[in-house]
């Protein structure tokens, strides 16, 4: 009897295509509204939240059902789009309609008039970056794929570029486009070769090719470096800490939290799904990469002055984490452990969604604090709990995930990517099992560096004393941009509470990836997260929470009854006298500077010293990224002399234009010869 498909399956992958459609609706309503604030931002955006709601939970009910396929009728002649709707695309829909509905709320609230690009204009580009990156998840050829990967490119280029009458935002913006194509070039290379020379660019097609290890690796090599371009990978990271600051603050929350994690789904995509078997070395290469842009991006992010620069930065760590659990997955699958290569790629799943929930509610944060006290800098800011403190409360949250202390989100899914390493000792590689545990003490430095940053972000913006004194004046969130972020702190509490029943959403991935997960052994276990062996590790996020607050309220209570009114107020300061002043807190600079130190070969710095004949002396550091002189500068620099020489033709002269024709019809009949 041939299969009958469930009609539910197709409901679902009907619906998502209508939410994408409602989101492009949505945008061209705001076209049509081009400078109606009011409408664009408390009619247009709730909207578009309410559609990022609606696309998380198709999206869910999508994770237990069969693959389903779709053709559109758009498309070239003999290319038309096909959709495909399985594990892996459906959870990286739930994590863009998640993180999406925060945002969307938050942005309600956020903009203003006359901040660069009209609002109607910034809606359209706003919900066109949100469907490209839905699209590029469904896409189920090369054609349809980078239609979606492209468009969504120009879109974020257009929001990088919001404020476009500032240099600085331009050249961000047209450095990250550059960026871009470059790895776009990357990805449609290794599409070709995917496709064995069939001329079928169909995901199907390629799944079914047997490529040779050289091929294959070539394939694997062009998708590291297209897929890396764009998720901020070393050495092509160089436009991230750029363009992140430059853009309004929910676009970089969405870049950050979601549109990176498009790059990690590509990856996931190709390694995983439409090549063979990995290769053992493949796994080697993306520890490598994956370590040493972790450990980059949290030494330089330490050291930011910046609190935008600062969590671009980080980004870049978490990225490289992710890395690194999915070489550690490809590790284990080249040699048939499907177990542990399930517990890595858990590791890493995780991982996406803890990112998008906390570093979207970091970037929100830093948002309000813009709007309220005119500054980024670091060193201008200070004390604001006391001017906002349900920002400050919300924020902490999403800081202490992004430390990795339990029992938040960050800390599950580093949790599980050391219990990776952990089992690292059965591989039977005597050279890898020397090599792993010294990977995976530097994945703990980049843990313990990202917390030490994490105290510095908090402390320096809110505690403390003000540094300036207009501070006291700034205002808390407002209602919309509270809705936001309430969303965003959910569900960073219910994953960093419930991660088994997490774990059991994400078991469909594992299973279509690597032919195994962790679902019956979590689900064995109740509320303790268990990821092999009870014998082995275990972590209990609810009583570890209950048994914190316990601790809290104990010491409270112990205070409040033994030395309530007893003690006598003394200043921190100067031995107690209460003359000190902002000026004696540390700064973000004095913070950083024994990371500077420490991981000084890191660093190009430029130092500024003063001078006994100086007017008004001054000491500056600047801190730079090698990558930048060594590798890009050059680059910058030859196009620029090519660009000069090719100048050189244009003289502007009718005459000389005529010159070069004749010139040119001379050479082409002295060298072509009829026959």
């Amino acid at each position: 009897m041939p299969f009958q498909p469930d009609p539910m399956q197709w409901v679902l992958l009907d619906w998502l295509m209508v939410l994408i459609a409602i989101w492009l609706a949505i945008g061209v309503l705001g076209l049509a509204a081009m400078r109606r604030l009011e409408f664009v931002s408390r009619v247009l955006f709730p909207c578009g939240g309410a559609v990022g709601v609606g696309l998380f939970a198709v999206a869910l009910a999508s994770l237990f059902v069969p693959p389903q396929t779709a053709v559109l009728a758009i498309g070239l002649p003999t290319l038309p789009f096909h959709l495909r709707l399985d594990a892996l695309s459906a959870f990286f829909l739930m994590v863009i309609g998640g993180t999406s509905a925060g945002i969307s709320a938050f942005a309600a609230g956020y903009f203003r008039h006359g901040e660069g690009t009209p609002p109607g204009l910034m809606c359209l580009q706003y919900h066109v970056f949100l469907a490209s990156m839905a699209g590029v998840v469904l896409a189920d050829d090369a054609y349809a794929f980078m239609v979606m990967w492209e468009t969504m490119a120009l879109a974020s280029f257009f929001l990088v570029t919001s404020n476009h009458r500032v240099a600085e935002i331009r050249r961000a913006g047209y450095l990250y486009l550059l960026i871009a194509h470059v790895g776009a070039i990357g990805i449609l290379m290794c599409f070709g070769v995917l496709q064995a020379n069939t001329g079928d660019y169909s995901f199907a097609n390629m799944r079914a090719q047997n490529l040779s290890p050289f091929w294959a690796s070539v394939a694997f090599a062009l998708a590291l470096f297209g897929f890396g371009a764009k998720a901020g990978l070393l050495p092509l990271h160089i436009w991230l800490p750029e363009a992140h600051p430059a853009a309004p603050s929910p676009v970089s929350a969405l870049m950050s939290a979601v549109m990176l994690k498009t790059a990690i789904y590509g990856l996931l995509r190709v390694l995983f799904d439409l090549l063979d078997t990995p290769l053992w070395w493949w796994g080697v290469v993306m520890l490598a990469v994956g370590l040493a842009t972790a450990l980059f991006g949290v030494v330089f992010a330490a050291v930011q002055s910046d609190m935008k620069r600062l969590l671009a930065y980080s980004s870049i760590e978490n990225i490289g984490l992710l890395a690194a659990g999915i070489g550690l997955a490809l590790l284990f699958g080249a040699y048939a452990m499907k177990p542990l290569a399930a517990l890595a790629l858990t590791a890493a799943l995780v991982h996406v969604t803890s990112h998008a929930l906390f570093k979207s509610l970091l970037f929100l944060s830093t948002g309000t604090v813009l709007h309220a006290t005119g500054e980024r800098s670091l060193g201008k800011l200070g004390g604001l709990m006391r001017a906002m403190p349900w920002v400050a409360w919300v924020t902490l949250v999403g800081v202490l995930a992004s430390a990795g202390l339990p029992p938040t989100s960050g800390f599950v899914a580093e949790w599980l990517l050391l219990q990776s390493f952990l089992f690292t000792p059965g591989l039977p590689d005597s050279f890898l099992n020397m090599l792993i545990p010294v990977v995976a003490a530097l994945i703990a430095l980049v843990a313990a560096l990202a917390g030490y940053t994490m105290v510095k972000f908090y402390g320096v913006i809110f505690l403390g004393q003000p540094r300036e004194p207009r501070l006291m004046q700034a205002h808390d969130a407002n209602a919309w941009q509270r809705r936001g972020m309430a969303w965003l702190l959910l569900g960073n509490v219910l994953l960093g509470l419930l991660p088994a029943a997490f774990i059991q959403l994400v078991d469909p991935v594992t299973r279509q990836l690597v032919g195994d997960g962790l679902g019956p052994t979590v689900a064995a276990h109740g509320w303790l997260l268990v990821p092999t062996t009870i014998e082995r590790a275990s972590y209990g996020p609810v009583f570890f929470a209950l048994g914190v607050a316990g601790c809290f309220a104990l010491a409270f209570a112990l205070v409040r009854k033994l030395y309530h009114g007893r003690l006598r107020r003394a200043q921190p300061w100067d031995c107690g006298f209460p003359w000190q002043t902002a000026r004696m807190q540390d700064t973000a600079e004095g913070f950083g500077q024994p990371i500077r130190q420490i991981f000084e070969p890191f660093f190009r710095m430029r130092r500024e010293l003063p001078t006994p004949f100086d007017a008004a002396p001054r000491y500056r550091v600047t801190v730079e990224d090698h990558f930048w002189h060594a590798l890009y500068q050059p680059i910058a620099d030859a196009t620029a002399r090519v660009a000069r020489l090719v100048g050189l033709l244009q003289q502007g002269r009718i005459a000389v234009y005529l010159l070069y024709s004749f010139a040119t019809l001379i050479a082409i009949l002295l060298l072509v010869r009829p026959t």
